[in-house]
C-alpha cells in the first residue's frame, strides 16, 4: 500500500470528476501536488468521525506557524499565484486536521480552530476559483465549523466570506445573499470603533451580498448593499488589505461594475471599467476586473479590444486566466467568431485559446 507521498501516476490521480468538463491539474515550479491530492486531504476519513478515530494519536501543533504558512499562501493567492497554492493545500489542510484533533486547554483548541478556519477559507476560495465548486463548498463548511469553535467575531466573518464565494461558484444565489447579510449583520454589533479589520471583513461581507443579488437580478437590493460598503469603505478611508480583502473604494468600484455586468448594463461597463485604477489592488483583484471588463467587450462584439485585455489579464497571472471559466468562455467566443485568416492575430489568438483549454488541441 502507497503512503500519503509516494508519488502516484497521472491516470491515478485523476478521478472521472476531473473528466468531466474541463479537468484542473494545476502545477507550476512546484510539482506533484494538484486538485486530486487537495480532495484527498479534504475527505480523510478520521475527519469524519471523531469517536471513532479517538485512537488515533494526535501530537502537539504549534498553531503559531502554521498560521503564517497559511497567510503565505494567501499571499501567493492575491498575488495570482494559484499553482503554488494548490500545492501547499494539502499538507496545510492535514496539519489543520491534526490541529482540530490535537488535546490540550480550551484558549490551545481555540487558537487552533481559527487557524483551521484560515486554511479551509484559503481552500474554499482557491478551488471555486478553479472551478472545482463541490470541493469548495467542503471547504468552505469545514471553514465555518472550525470559525465557530474558535470564538471569534473576525474569524468567523472571514469564513463566511468564504462560504459565500462558495455557495456563489454553485450558482446558491439567494443562500448566498443570506449569509452574507447574516454575517455582516451579526458583525456589526461586535466591531470595535475604527477597527480597520472589522470594517474590511463587514465591507467585503456587503460586496458579495451584492453580487448574490445581482445575480438574482435584484437592481435595489444590489444598490442597497454597494452603498453600504461603500460607506464602510469610506471610514477605512483607503485601500488596504486586512484580512486578505483588499478591501477600500476600490474594490468596492470594481464590484460595482461586476454587479453592472450581472445586471445587464454592459455599455456602462464598457465606459467605466478602464477608467479605475486599480494598482492598489492585489494582483487576483485586478485580473478578475480585466476579465469583466473582456466580457464585456465581448458581449459588444468589440473582439479586438477584448483579446487585448485578456492579454493584459494574462501578463499579470498567467494560471489565473488560463483556469477561469468566464475567461475561457470569453475567448471560445472569440475564437468562434474570429475569421480565418491565417495571420499573426488568428495565430496569437489560438494559441490563446489552447492556453485556456477552450478549443480543443486534438
Amino acid at each position: 500500500m502507497r503512503g500519503a507521498g509516494d508519488p502516484l501516476t497521472i491516470g491515478e490521480r485523476v478521478t472521472l470528476t476531473d473528466l468531466l468538463g474541463q479537468p484542473t491539474l494545476l502545477e507550476d515550479e512546484h510539482r506533484g501536488d494538484d486538485v486530486p491530492a487537495v480532495r484527498d486531504a479534504l475527505m480523510a476519513p478520521r475527519r469524519l468521525s471523531r469517536t471513532l478515530f479517538a485512537g488515533v494519536e494526535s501530537e502537539y501543533v504549534d498553531p503559531a506557524p502554521v498560521a503564517s504558512w497559511a497567510e503565505n499562501a494567501f499571499t501567493d493567492y492575491q498575488g495570482g499565484r494559484i499553482g503554488r497554492v494548490v500545492a501547499a493545500l494539502p499538507r496545510l489542510i492535514e496539519t489543520a486536521q491534526r490541529m482540530e484533533a490535537a488535546g490540550g486547554d480550551r484558549p490551545y483548541r481555540r487558537r487552533c480552530a481559527a487557524v483551521s478556519a484560515r486554511v479551509h477559507h484559503l481552500a474554499a476560495t482557491t478551488l471555486a476559483k478553479i472551478g472545482e465548486a463541490d470541493l469548495g463548498w467542503i471547504a468552505a463548511e469545514r471553514a465555518m465549523q472550525a470559525a465557530d469553535i474558535a470564538d471569534d467575531p473576525l474569524v468567523l466573518a472571514s469564513a463566511a466570506r468564504s462560504a459565500t464565494h462558495a455557495l456563489l461558484a454553485v450558482g446558491r444565489f439567494e443562500d448566498a445573499l443570506r449569509l452574507g447579510t447574516a454575517a455582516a449583520g451579526w458583525l456589526a454589533p461586535r466591531m470595535k470603533d475604527g477597527d480597520p479589520a472589522a470594517l474590511s471583513l463587514y465591507g467585503m461581507l456587503h460586496l458579495r451580498s451584492a453580487i448574490a443579488a445581482a445575480r438574482q437580478q435584484d437592481r435595489s437590493l444590489t444598490n442597497e448593499l454597494l452603498a453600504k460598503a461603500e460607506t464602510a469603505a469610506h471610514t477605512l478611508g483607503t485601500d488596504a488589505n486586512h484580512w486578505a480583502t483588499g478591501f477600500g473604494p476600490t474594490n468596492v468600484a470594481l464590484h460595482r461594475i461586476s454587479a453592472s455586468l450581472d445586471l445587464g448594463d454592459v455599455p456602462l461597463v464598457v465606459e467605466q471599467a478602464g477608467r479605475v485604477d486599480t494598482g492598489s489592488l492585489p494582483v487576483e483583484r485586478q485580473v478578475v476586473h480585466l476579465i469583466d471588463y473582456a466580457r464585456a467587450l465581448s458581449l459588444l462584439a468589440r473582439d479586438d479590444d477584448a483579446l487585448q485585455v485578456l492579454w493584459s489579464a494574462e501578463e499579470k497571472s498567467p494560471q489565473l486566466v488560463r483556469h477561469s471559466a468566464l475567461a475561457r468562455e470569453v475567448v471560445r467566443t472569440l475564437y468562434r467568431r474570429a475569421p480565418v485568416t491565417g495571420g499573426r492575430r488568428s495565430a496569437l489568438l489560438l494559441a490563446l485559446a489552447q492556453r485556456c483549454r477552450a478549443v480543443d488541441e486534438s
